[in-house]
């Protein structure tokens, strides 16, 4: 899809409307012709197209099109702008408007738009614009000889200092993000702890900083992300205090802050959720939804599927499957236009719960949803999210008796992803299929003494490194052919023996 589709695509009725008029008002001759392509990228008429093109040469047509993008993005640009109702736009405007003023010497509105444009500043931590303010501040500070102006410059200092904390955080979460990026759709090698500790030394971030809701929700994403890269989400339970004693101080969010406050909850959630403690999960859980429903909710669309996906898992976790399952499933028929990585999250659990419950057909079903490639996974979901997709394929294949299947997806998985599994230490995955794949070769060695202590000693081993409850589900299921008892019951077991036992 080219740029000038994507961006027409973006547009609804009323803009598009707009944009026909605001075409019109541009054409200085009768030729119509940018009308005429724009019409057919959102009726894909292809006949139009091609009058288009029979009507000029390349070059031209090119030249048509160059017009057209220039137009479509000054229009969206311009419509963005007017339509923007945030209070850091309304802050940007004030701000304009008082050196408007200056110039024309109206000094007392002037002074007024700025002490106005303060004060949102201030609520909303938006210390790039609270710089810009105090600079002009200080700048017409000669129109005020009321105003003492070393206090407008210790304020300055004062912001300039957050500013500059801020900006060094920002420059550490890129670098990370980054190779967080790397990592997840490239398979990139790197030793990430490492790597935030000299992000951090090279930036200069402190954590004794005090901090924003922006500052709080980069900490926190870094966290989760590094936790889930090892496994192991008992490494930052100091985040999670230090998060829930931030946002129990806070009151009368504003809309900036509402966005990072209910990443943040979702952030704590999930590391009480991937620790076992699912009863102190569902209670930030209870929180993130009382904030989705501020607003109007106008976040909402964008949280809900993070919401019901954590909300399933701890549900089904504390032994209410079907609960669970009900919550995935109305998720997927209710938000089929949401975003598609989250729908894949909640599609690959609920197919998880399914094979719990040995609902084979069901999870069937919904795996053949998940009709990509493994490159494409990769490119849109991470290697790790694509590792376990793979994982679960192969184990419905072994619930469903599809043995020729499960064998060659066993096979393409060892070619695409053993050597990289191997270079990140993650050999136990590599013990896994190998276990599984001996049970599909022959299912009477499930029944020999030597193979069922092989798969104990293995959990037993595997429990000794971090402890995680999505790799606990598949240890679970392992266990399950050898005690020969039901999938689910055995990761109910399976949490109460490795999880509960150590709190």
């Amino acid at each position: 899809m080219n740029a000038l589709q994507e961006i027409a695509n973006m547009m609804n009725e009323p803009e598009i409307k707009a944009f026909k008029q605001y075409l019109s008002k541009k054409n200085k001759r009768k030729d119509t012709s940018n009308t005429d392509l724009f019409n057919s990228l959102k009726t894909d008429d292809i006949k139009s197209k091609k009058n288009i093109l029979q009507d000029r040469s390349t070059d031209a047509y090119h030249a048509l099109r160059k017009r057209l993008y220039d137009n479509m993005v000054d229009f969206m640009a311009n419509r963005s702008f007017e339509n923007d109702t945030s209070q850091e736009n309304a802050v940007l405007r004030l701000i304009v408007v008082s050196r408007l003023f200056f110039e024309h010497k109206l000094i007392k509105t002037a002074f007024k738009c700025l002490a106005k444009a303060e004060e949102t500043a201030l609520k909303i931590e938006h210390f790039s614009l609270l710089n810009e303010i105090y600079m002009t501040q200080i700048q017409f500070a000669h129109f005020n000889l009321s105003e003492p102006i070393e206090k407008l410059i210790a304020k300055f200092k004062t912001n300039k200092k957050q500013l500059e904390y801020e900006e060094q955080l920002n420059l550490g979460y890129a670098v990370l993000r980054r190779e967080l990026a790397a990592i997840q759709h490239e398979g990139r090698i790197t030793n990430f702890q490492s790597l935030i500790k000299d992000t951090i030394e090279t930036h200069g971030i402190s954590l004794k900083q005090e901090l924003t809701f922006k500052s709080l929700y980069q900490i926190l994403f870094i966290a989760n992300e590094y936790a889930s890269l090892n496994n192991d989400f008992s490494l930052i339970p100091s985040f999670v205090v230090k998060s829930y004693r931030f946002i129990s101080k806070k009151n009368n969010l504003t809309e900036r802050h509402l966005y990072y406050h209910i990443y943040i909850l979702y952030f704590i959630a999930n590391f009480y959720f991937r620790n076992g403690e699912f009863k102190k999960s569902l209670s930030y859980l209870d929180l993130m939804l009382t904030e989705l429903q501020k607003q109007s909710g106008k976040y909402y669309q964008r949280f809900s599927l993070r919401y019901f996906l954590l909300l399933a898992f701890n549900e089904n976790y504390l032994g209410r499957s079907q609960k669970a399952i009900e919550i995935a499933e109305k998720a997927l028929s209710s938000n089929k236009k949401s975003d598609p990585n989250d729908i894949n999250d909640i599609r690959l659990m609920l197919i998880v719960f399914y094979i719990q419950q040995s609902a084979g057909r069901n999870a069937v079903k919904e795996l053949a949803k998940l009709n990509h490639t493994d490159s494409w996974y990769e490119k849109k979901m991470g290697r790790d999210w694509t590792i376990k997709k793979c994982l679960v394929e192969i184990l419905l294949h072994v619930q469903q008796e599809n043995t020729e299947l499960a064998l060659s997806r066993i096979k393409s998985f060892k070619r695409r992803y053993k050597k990289y599994l191997l270079t990140v230490n993650e050999e136990r995955v590599i013990q896994y299929l190998l276990f599984t794949e001996q049970y599909v070769l022959k299912p009477e060695i499930i029944e020999t003494q030597k193979f069922q202590k092989g798969i104990e000693d293995f959990i037993v081993a595997s429990q000794r490194g971090p402890k995680d409850i999505v790799i606990m589900s598949f240890l679970s299921w392992l266990l399950a052919k050898v005690r020969q008892k039901t999938i689910y019951e055995t990761t109910l077991n399976l949490l109460t023996t490795y999880f509960y036992s150590k709190k």
